[in-house]
């Protein structure tokens, strides 16, 4: 089970916490980090792009010229895809590019990726995250006391952390039940309150 100091927002440590051996502890599957976050990927896909074919195309339906004797190509109206403006032949359509992925996956994927952290010694507990107004430049200062150049900050709902993080270009801040595997890999540091860490073993296990 890892053992983690727990510091405040000074860098000040104040105690150590047990971080559960079943989220921070296991044996990182990396096969699994390509499958999970491809789903990921795809799931934040709109897939709303669309394009008309030749029924959808509003104008004449007269035929452009007679059938034979012109020596050109049989033509019924300028909707065909041959012609400028007209339909688009195998065009895409308004579709889903959800990846289905079992949910016992995307458990061992999340663990693999918060041990994934532990190991690499990138996951900091804070005592307390709570800001008494939003302030970026305070969100700032205190990543840069902890060396988290690129940092996953992880909360309980909180709205000013959150108004002060989203105009950091290498921090995030996300809330206890939206922690996924592809930020945690995206970012090199997590940062987690210590409330958020608790809260986090009662969600999973």
């Amino acid at each position: 089970m890892p053992v983690v100091p727990v510091y405040n927002q000074q860098r000040q440590e104040v105690e150590t916490i047990d971080l559960p051996a079943e989220l921070f502890g296991v044996e990182v599957k990396e096969h699994l980090f390509h499958e999970v976050v491809r789903a990921h990927m795809a799931a934040i896909r709109q897939g709303t792009h669309d394009t008309k074919e030749r029924s959808e195309i509003k104008g004449s339906v007269r035929k452009i010229y007679k059938q034979k004797g012109t020596g050109r190509a049989r033509h019924g109206n300028r909707k065909a895809s041959l012609f400028v403006g007209g339909g688009v032949t195998f065009g895409p359509h308004p579709r889903s590019y959800a990846i289905k992925v079992n949910k016992k996956v995307r458990f061992a994927a999340l663990c693999s990726a918060l041990s994934r952290r532990a190991e690499e010694k990138q996951v900091v507990v804070i005592d307390d995250l709570s800001l008494p107004q939003i302030k970026t430049k305070q969100v700032a200062g205190l990543l840069e006391r902890f060396d988290a150049k690129k940092a996953l900050i992880v909360d309980l709902p909180n709205e000013n952390l959150q108004l002060s993080t989203r105009n950091l270009p290498n921090a995030q801040y996300t809330p206890v039940a939206g922690l996924n595997v592809y930020d945690i890999l995206k970012h090199d540091t997590l940062v987690i309150s210590k409330a958020a860490a608790a809260a986090l073993n009662e969600r999973i296990g």
